[in-house]
């Protein structure tokens, strides 16, 4: 039977934080009209499936999972006894049949998670009128947050300072260009129903803002099919601060802290940290006060993020939009006050009264110190951050401790799916300072180890390398501002070649001895009988998609079972003693010079290393007789798609010239939508996909005319 994860060190986590306030979550539920959840139906996936989960089975909640066919083998759909099948990729959205579900399941209530109908007030409403409880805010405020444009009207009568902007009714083109000249340049297009950093581009000149807004709008309407759009002053150092608020039934509501969450890759966050940083006290109460008005001035009730723009510049700070959902990075908020959302959720839901006052969730966070979490991510950010799928082949993660908290919803040997998105974990560290937290997080993340799909792993690490994030001088554009220092190219030691081919060596020697038919790869040379003498052609896989450069040839020469003489390009390693254990991939070898412990995976020519807290991608080079003898293809003339996914549109046709940059095809992954441009200029030789086609990775999109040939 597949092994079903648990996070056995969150549970333990959880039940340590309810515990101290579990007598007042009695009494005060007791106090007032409550009703009770036996049983609730998790309408989401992935981690969030798991860590409601887990917080309602240790209150004696039965919970009912749903799973779509991509996810039959996932681990939420394997979380509970009471699981269903919806079939295609796109059922987590169909709000009527998950009702019906629960209905027939006997739940009493319904948890949306994140994502997905979280914040759909349709759904909201419907499950009130079926008799379900909605583990959420009333449907009437979802509606009311939910539209941009409505939800500032409603801040402006309460209060809390907005951002300038034009957020009417009129979407003729030229009129919203008339709007972005009076507000002044640059502007922030969003879409009225957007989310996630969908449906939003930065307009920086008038010559451009027609372009954006047409990519703005398709966006939006394939993400939440509406295209309406409002333009925003666009703040040019803004931090992105957000106050995770809660409100019972009983006309109580309270901030738990605050969120900065200036990381952030195409609007969307990677990094998230409370308290944030530099934020005068008299800002931040007053930024907590606001967050509550906004909240009552809807009536809300439940788990809710208040998002707002601070300038870095003159210290003040606009309502953005508010979140009618528990947010993917809550756990930095329970990290800080010792408390399980969740249960809180749960305790609202139930008619309870919130467990904590103002006063009482202050001196938690002044003695809770400061947590960070890093959102683990199947992407590469050196192209773009395009996200990318496949098999997790090895997944070993930092161990688990009161400090050191992973909410994943991925084991090793699971599947990244391309038709959801390419989260595979959260870490999350908590330290009695930021500077200690920051230190925390980069020693878990040299732990943290993904092989399969690229992640954001090594990313994340340069960034808490990174003097000024260190410093706390952050801001949303802080990756583009810091592009040379975090992208900067990093080239292997010749200690890691060494390792890559003792890694190949012991394992296929391992391989042997255990199947007598096995036979070496066609990219080692020089087997003969006995000890063995080997070469191999070995190069890093170059992480922005472009083609391999020179490889470097790796000697070895094996001395005894477990000796060898290794030569990297020109230099040699005398007597390095090497062994493999295959039960967990690690080699360990000496050096004369130094001891080298390493995680070695193999999959295909492909070779994944980790060893003292770095990862390195390589690939064995196919020798060029071997390209000849196996019919090797060249697709230099052909432009690939980076990753699974649906082809959106085609910009170009057989023989128009293009040049360099120019929009080819636009393609939707992972509910992200990217522009495949031209490597440079040419002429068109073939539309290989069209419109709606869904294509693999490395399958070429559009090929060039050869030059020369007509």
């Amino acid at each position: 039977m597949r092994a079903i994860h648990r996070s056995k060190h969150l549970s333990r986590n959880l039940l340590s934080l309810n515990a101290a306030a579990h007598a007042r979550r009695s009494s005060s539920a007791a106090t007032s009209t409550t009703k009770p959840l036996t049983s609730v139906l998790i309408a989401n996936r992935g981690e969030i499936a798991l860590r409601v989960g887990r917080t309602a089975s240790e209150y004696g909640i039965r919970t009912t999972t749903l799973y779509t066919d991509p996810d039959a083998k996932s681990q939420h759909a394997s979380s509970s006894p009471f699981a269903v099948n919806l079939g295609e990729p796109s059922a987590y959205l169909d709000g009527d049949r998950i009702i019906q579900i629960a209905r027939e399941h006997g739940c009493q209530g319904i948890h949306p998670g994140y994502g997905f109908l979280s914040e759909n007030p349709v759904f909201a409403r419907k499950c009130t009128e079926a008799g379900l409880t909605f583990i959420g805010p009333p449907w009437q405020a979802i509606e009311a947050m939910g539209s941009k444009s409505e939800s500032k009207d409603i801040m402006t009568a309460a209060g809390v300072p907005c951002i300038p902007g034009y957020h009417g009714s009129n979407q003729d083109s030229q009129y919203l260009k008339d709007e972005a000249q009076k507000i002044g340049y640059p502007v922030l297009l969003k879409a009225v129903k957007g989310g996630g950093g969908k449906g939003m581009r930065i307009v920086n000149a008038p010559e451009e803002f027609f372009d954006q807004l047409a990519s703005a709008k398709s966006e939006a309407q394939n993400s939440f099919g509406d295209e309406v759009m409002l333009v925003e002053k666009y703040i040019t150092t803004p931090r992105h601060i957000e106050v995770q608020v809660f409100a019972d039934k009983h006309g109580n509501c309270v901030a738990l802290g605050e969120r900065d969450c200036s990381i952030q890759r195409r609007h969307q966050k990677i990094l998230e940290e409370s308290p944030a940083p530099h934020l005068e006290e008299d800002i931040r109460q007053d930024i907590w006060e606001k967050a509550r008005a906004a909240a009552l001035a809807v009536k809300y009730e439940g788990a809710g993020t208040v998002e707002f723009i601070f300038d870095n510049d003159t210290g003040k700070f606009f309502f953005m939009e508010m979140n009618t959902r528990l947010q993917v990075e809550h756990p930095v908020t329970e990290m800080v006050t010792g408390e399980d959302l969740v249960r809180w959720q749960l305790i609202v839901a139930e008619g309870g009264r919130l467990p904590l006052t103002q006063s009482e969730i202050e001196q938690r966070i002044k003695e809770r110190g400061a947590a960070i979490e890093a959102r683990i991510y199947a992407e590469n950010p050196d192209m773009n951050f395009i996200p990318d799928s496949g098999l997790l082949l090895h997944l070993r993660t930092p161990k688990p401790s009161p400090s050191v908290r992973i909410d994943a919803g991925f084991v090793a040997g699971d599947e990244v799916s391309s038709h959801y998105d390419p989260m595979i974990a959260k870490l999350i560290v908590q330290g009695p300072t930021r500077e200690a937290a920051i230190q925390k997080l980069r020693a878990a993340l040299e732990e943290y180890e993904v092989a399969g799909p690229v992640t954001n792993i090594e990313f994340l690490k340069r960034i808490c390398t990174s003097p000024d994030f260190i410093a706390g001088d952050v801001e949303t554009g802080y990756i583009p501002k810091h592009r040379d220092e975090l992208f900067a190219p990093s080239t292997p030691e010749l200690e890691t070649f060494a390792q890559a081919a003792l890694g190949l060596v012991l394992q296929e020697i391992a391989s042997a001895n255990s199947d007598p038919f096995s036979k070496p790869s066609v990219t080692a040379a020089g087997f003969g009988a006995g000890y063995q003498q080997r070469t191999y052609d070995i190069v890093p896989t170059p992480a922005d998609g472009k083609p391999p450069g020179a490889a470097t040839p790796v000697h070895i020469n094996q001395t005894s079972p477990t000796h060898f003489d290794i030569t990297v390009a020109d230099h040699t390693y005398h007597n390095v003693t090497s062994t493999f254990a295959p039960t967990s991939n690690t080699l360990s070898s000496f050096y004369p010079h130094t001891r080298l412990t390493t995680t070695f995976i193999r999959d295909g020519d492909r070779l994944t290393l980790f060893t003292q807290g770095k990862q390195h991608r390589l690939q064995l080079a196919l020798p060029k007789w071997a390209e000849k003898a196996l019919g090797v293809k060249d697709v230099t003339n052909s432009v690939l798609a980076p990753m699974p996914c649906k082809v959106l549109r085609v910009e170009v046709r057989e023989g128009d010239e293009v040049r360099k940059d120019q929009a080819l095809v636009v393609i939707e992954s992972m509910k992200m939508e990217t522009v495949i441009r031209s490597p440079g200029d040419g002429v068109i030789g073939r539309v290989v996909h069209g419109k709606g086609d869904i294509v693999k990775a490395g399958t070429a999109l559009v090929e060039f005319r050869d030059e020369g040939k007509e």
